[in-house]
Formats: structure tokens, sequence, C-alpha cells
């Protein structure tokens, strides 16, 4: 008889989690009271936006990713909704653009200024008026940009289209009317070819978004879905839901034929909604829920069993929203995505760790780039390479001054525009280095080509 070990051979068996110290959470944020089932917090490179209480209106926060520590009371809102948002997503596409959508039945697209806020931010840059009710899920196209879905408690999901000029859109591009009850969760594939939903109707939907058809629907009794997710390029999805015994559950999916679950698997009696998170990358799924002080790991495998346990993440305080920050796996990439500023108590007084940290990425960009090259270098340069050589150097006026020799800012708001002057300045020196590449690559063709003829006279 052949011997099989218990017990799996992992890279990731020990994955564990570590709180973050006070100074570097965000304290005394009023989330928001409403009992939707939503995450009421988003997040990007820049910024984190988290749904908060407003009297007589729904609003929101957007809080810069390094100001942590206790929040002012009379922190600036974005608000203009006449009713509790219930979603906010950012757009992909641009940083300092969201989408949220109310109980007001509109949806409204901010967009935030790089400053920091001094006031309540109420002008929106567009509205989105179709929904004849109030409006539960915003998602923006993976692929497409400018394009954005909503899902409405009147049953339809609409697709709006925003390289328009008006500032109030009230007919969407089209409109999805398959589903018989509220839509509870939505999800795109990779590529966005594919829109997955849970509804209330307790089935699973895979619809082509172009045409508004569906292409396949679960309606397996044994489990009833609250929310579900595609996972990459494994062409499986995830949900999590309830078990006929009213047990939490999660369940696997062949995209292709919902007929049956790949695998179920129950975790306990809790009432708290999951919400599945999946990276593609180390094709690990975090499993959170609502009022939960855990966060459960699972590996997931094209192949059976499919779904791996690995541990879990406990905390004595209850999760209302779950709000994953993603971090670039390419090498190198640590110097083009924005730091944090290092912040003491009170937040903005601590200048001098932050102005030499930012400056000397850019100094390294610059040496890396080339800048510092001799004099002997220069002579040889072609005329083109010294001509475009003078006008990079003309450029590194950001806003007419220097972004190497400018003064150190005095006050927060004059913090905050360096701040962000300086991350311009790095993405401007990543297109540099980028065509810095192409140009090597042209000079080294040049240098084959005149060798060649060189060998052939």
């Amino acid at each position: 008889m052949s011997w099989h070990p218990q017990y799996r051979s992992s890279k990731f068996r020990h994955v564990f989690g570590k709180p973050a110290s006070k100074e570097n959470c965000y304290d005394s944020v009023p989330i928001t009271r409403s009992v939707h089932d939503n995450h009421f917090c988003a997040v990007n490179p820049h910024f984190i936006a988290v749904v908060t209480e407003c009297a007589g209106g729904g609003a929101f926060l957007v809080i810069p990713l390094h100001q942590t520590g206790k929040l002012d009371p009379h922190y600036p809102k974005v608000c203009g909704h006449r009713g509790n948002v219930l979603d906010v997503k950012w757009n992909p596409f641009d940083d300092f653009e969201i989408a949220s959508c109310s109980e007001d039945a509109t949806i409204k697209i901010w967009s935030i200024p790089k400053q920091l806020l001094t006031r309540n931010l109420t002008a929106y840059r567009k509205e989105l008026v179709g929904h004849a009710r109030r409006v539960g899920l915003v998602e923006w196209h993976p692929t497409a940009a400018n394009i954005l879905f909503s899902a409405g408690y009147d049953y339809k999901v609409m697709i709006w289209n925003l390289d328009t000029k008006e500032s109030v859109i009230t007919s969407p591009m089209s409109t999805i009317s398959c589903h018989q009850d509220v839509i509870l969760s939505m999800s795109f594939n990779t590529n966005g070819s594919l829109l997955a939903t849970t509804c209330k109707d307790r089935k699973i939907r895979v619809i082509d978004p172009r045409a508004g058809t569906v292409l396949q629907e679960a309606s397996y009794k044994g489990h009833r879905a609250s929310k579900v997710l595609f996972l990459g390029n494994l062409k499986k999805l995830m949900s999590t839901g309830t078990s006929r015994w009213n047990n939490r559950q999660v369940a696997l999916w062949d995209q292709d034929n919902l007929s049956v679950p790949l695998m179920e698997e129950d975790l306990d009696g809790s009432s708290g909604v999951l919400f599945p998170f999946y990276d593609a990358d180390t094709s690990m799924l975090y499993v959170v829920g609502k009022g939960d002080g855990n966060i459960r790991y699972y590996e997931v495998s094209a192949d059976k069993p499919h779904l791996s346990y690995l541990t879990e993440y406990r905390s004595y305080n209850p999760q209302k929203g779950i709000d994953p920050i993603l971090v670039s796996l390419r090498p190198g990439s640590e110097l083009l995505r924005p730091h944090p500023l290092p912040a003491e108590r009170p937040i903005f007084n601590s200048m001098a760790p932050a102005s030499p940290r930012l400056l000397n990425q850019t100094e390294k960009l610059a040496a890396e780039d080339g800048w510092r090259s001799s004099s002997l270098l220069e002579e040889k340069m072609p005329r083109w390479a010294a001509e475009h050589r003078l006008e990079e150097k003309k450029t590194w006026l950001t806003n007419g001054f220097d972004v190497f020799e400018c003064p150190p800012p005095k006050t927060e708001n004059e913090l905050l525009q360096m701040f962000y002057r300086q991350q311009e300045e790095i993405r401007r020196l990543r297109e540099l280095l980028t065509q810095r590449e192409v140009q090597a690559k042209q000079l080294e063709l040049e240098i084959k080509n005149l060798r060649m003829g060189s060998e052939q006279l």
C-alpha cells in the first residue's frame, strides 16, 4: 500500500496578518450606519474613501493615504446626494476620479482635487439619472475607460458612457433587464467580456455585457449566493452565501457550467455577509465577514481540491467595511509608485523626513536616466540627442519653479502641493526612462548597421 502524507506543500502556508500600529491607523472616522451590504470604502494609490454619516443627505470622506491618525471632526466631506451613499468606486484609469451611488436613485462622478480639501466638495463632474429606485452598486469596466455599470433596486443594470460633454446624463448606453429581484453583487472577468451577478432570487448569472444576454444561470437550491467573484484567468467563480441550514458557505463554480458547484464548504453559523477577495498574482483568496473579527486565507488552484485552507487572521475589533490595498510586484516598481509621507502628531508638522525622501528618489531616477553623464559623452552624443537633452532640462521647471531647488513648504497646503508636484515629476521621469530605452535601442541598431557597413567595405 502506498502512503500519502497528510500535509500539503504550499509556499503560502505561513502567511500571517499583522495589525498596523496606532499612529498608522485612521482614527475617529465616522462610518455610516446604513445596513446595506457593501464595502463602504474604496482605496487607490493616493486616497481612501469612506462612506460616512451626513445630516440631510449622503456623503463620503476622501482621506490621503499618508494622513493617518485621528481625523478632525470637521474634516471636509464630498457631499451632494439627497440620500444615503450606498457604494463608492475609484476610476481604475484616473486616481483622482470616483463614482458614488445613493438612495436618491442617482450616480455622481466626482473629480477630487490634488490639493487638500479645505471645505466640503459639492460640485460633481457628472450626474447619471436613469434608475427608478435607489442605486446600490457601481462598477467601473476594467479595460474600457469611462464606462460605468450601475445596479439599482429597479432590478436593472445600466451601462453608462461618460465620454460626453453633458454634465447630466439621463439615458444609459444600454440596460440589462434579466434579473427578477434586487441585484446583490457584480463582478467582471479579467478583460471585461463577462459580467457575473448574484440576485435576491438566489441565482448566479454570467452575462455578456455587450449583448445583455444571459450565458449561464445557476439554479442550484443548496447554496443561496450573496456575493460572487471571478477568479482571474482560472475560468472559475467564487460565491459566498448560506446553505440550506443557514450556515455561512463558500462555493466554487465553473463559469461555463453553473448547474452544480465544483465544491462547497461550510464555515460557521454567523449571520454577517461574507466578502471574497482574490489576488490573481499569488492565487490567494481572502474571505472577510461583515461584523467578524477574523479574515480567512485560502489558496486556489486549477486542480482538485481547488480550494485549500491556509490560516486566518484574528482581531478583537469587528469589521464593517473591507479595503484591500494592492502593491505592484514588478521588480523596481517601488521607485515608481507613490510613497506615503511619514507623519507625526499633529499631522503634517513633520516635513523634514518627507521631502528628502522624495527628492532622493527623483535624483536616483535622474542618475539612472543619465542626466549626470560626463562632458566627454556630451561631446560625442549626436546633435538631436543634445537638443533633446536641452529640452529635458527646460522641463525640470514644474508650474514655474525648479523642483530641485524650491524652498521648503511652510503650510499644509504648500506641503501637499509639493507632494503632488513631486509625484508628477516621478511620473514624468518614468516616461523619460521609457523614451531613453527606445532611443538606446535605436542607437544600438545604428551602431550595428555601421559595423556591418564597415565590414563590407
